[in-house]
């Protein structure tokens, strides 16, 4: 039986040492909430002791039901966003419930609020920083997990130079059987088959990936058997040619596999995205409409034609409507088949400059306020390119489960502006499709906030 390894030990340290860094951030942040508060100079001993035991007790709380999640080896910055957006919002308003329950006499709810605005703050850039530090402890040989690889599929070969290859991560292949480009082989598939007679001279290691055929059913159960004996942990891989992307959902109690799933399913979520929408829309259309009057002059100056452009797109469900944009090009008569290329001899200076900027997009905020699209999702392409790319790419009209978007996960991962290539609408496709099945609201914030930085950093892309 294999030893369990230190980096499991090594984990939970450094669990440990970021919940000692939130509960220093709480308080640090509660020596000097005290003195904000109303005639917190009269308290005695016993309230203050109150005071401090009820808001450590809600952070108890809030750190057990959303803890940490940095240790582990893969997380994004949306996961983080919304684990330490919720410790933040359940603390804060657990320590008010609680203080209120023991009839605290002091009003504290806006110092509390306030405090928790702060704490948002400092915990987010503490877990980027903490971050940080973790993957430069594991490209430092610490805390590593061995893994052994078991196949030669191209799909094991994308996992590991997607995953296991960066250092970042702290993975380090240890036993490969089979051919996997960049790595020697301690021997073949078969070879491995074998050794699973005799596991008590078998190293695997930490964690184990098998990509096989389905078919392959005595290996994949031996394998899977031999890990848990040995307290590895089992992956298996489909092969590029059986992975279907099926997922499991239940209809009443019945089990069937689906192709796509994507949160925006349920109501709930739905409605929360659509607030959000509303509600920003309403934010951005105030400014676009201040600078409307300048927008129109420029235009008018450089470009006879309308102010606006109007054009069919593709919407959810495959449903045609009309997008909206301030017209960055001369009025022409292949707008609605040609994309824009880099020198387009169509455009016009103001106009080149507002695309450069993302002004021109101001007026979908209008098709998101009326619901044609939203703030974030797939971008609507052309009728005349989803034709074309519909016949080219078998799952390019996926992207349409969604309400279009003004930005989307395409757009802020390299995937923006003219699609020259079809490899380049492959992988906007992919993303499109990978945002649609991991939607929440956190990864919304992030893509925001990735689009944003396009602003004030220019995108080479954008023409």
């Amino acid at each position: 039986m294999q030893k369990i390894r230190s980096n499991n030990y090594t984990n939970r340290l450094i669990l440990l040492l970021i919940i000692a860094g939130d509960f220093l951030v709480l308080w640090v942040l509660l020596y000097y909430l005290v003195d904000t508060i109303p005639k917190s100079e009269s308290w005695d001993e016993e309230k203050a002791r109150a005071f401090w035991i009820v808001c450590t007790f809600a952070f108890i709380v809030a750190e057990y039901l959303y803890p940490s999640a940095i240790h582990e080896r893969v997380v994004g910055a949306n996961d983080i966003l919304r684990r330490s957006t919720m410790l933040v919002t359940t603390h804060t308003l657990l320590s008010y419930l609680l203080l209120r329950a023991i009839h605290f006499t002091s009003r504290l709810g806006w110092q509390l609020f306030a405090m928790g605005l702060v704490m948002l703050f400092s915990i987010i850039l503490l877990r980027f920083i903490e971050r940080w530090l973790v993957k430069k402890l594991r490209q430092s040989g610490y805390n590593t997990r061995y893994v052994t690889l078991v196949g030669s599929d191209k799909e094991l070969q994308r996992l590991y130079k997607k995953l296991i290859r960066n250092s970042t991560f702290g993975y380090e292949v240890r036993h490969v059987y089979g051919n996997i480009e960049g790595l020697s082989h301690d021997g073949s598939v078969r070879d491995f088959q074998t050794l699973l007679s005799q596991p008590a001279g078998l190293e695997l290691g930490d964690e184990v990936y098998l990509c096989v055929p389905h078919n392959e059913r005595e290996l994949i159960e031996h394998t899977a058997s031999v890990c848990d004996h040995n307290m590895a942990k089992f992956y298996y891989l489909p092969t590029t040619e059986e992975k279907l992307n099926l997922q499991p959902i239940l209809i009443d109690d019945i089990g069937v596999m689906t192709t796509y799933t994507s949160p925006l399913e349920e109501p709930l979520n739905r409605l929360i995205k659509r607030f959000a929408d509303v509600v920003l829309s309403i934010i951005f259309l105030l400014p676009t409409a201040l600078l409307l009057p300048f927008v129109m002059l420029m235009i008018k100056r450089q470009s006879p034609g309308p102010v606006f452009f109007r054009q069919l797109r593709t919407g959810i469900n495959g449903h045609d409507f009309y997008c909206y944009k301030f017209r960055s090009m001369h009025v022409n008569a292949d707008s609605d088949r040609l994309q824009a290329t880099k020198n387009d001899p169509r455009k016009f200076s103001f106009g080149n400059f507002i695309r450069q900027t993302n002004i021109d997009e101001l007026p979908q905020f209008w098709n998101v306020l009326i619901g044609d699209m939203s703030i974030v999702g797939p971008r609507p392409h052309m009728l005349a390119h989803t034709e074309q790319y519909d016949k080219l790419i078998s799952k390019y009209m996926v992207r349409h489960f969604v309400k279009p978007g003004l930005t989307g996960w395409a757009q802020v991962t390299g995937f923006r502006g003219e699609t020259r290539e079809l490899w380049q609408m492959e992988g906007r496709v992919e993303r499109d499709i990978w945002y649609i099945q991991h939607w929440s609201p956190w990864l919304d914030i992030r893509i925001i906030w990735m689009t944003v930085k396009t602003i004030f950093k220019r995108d080479e892309n954008a023409y």
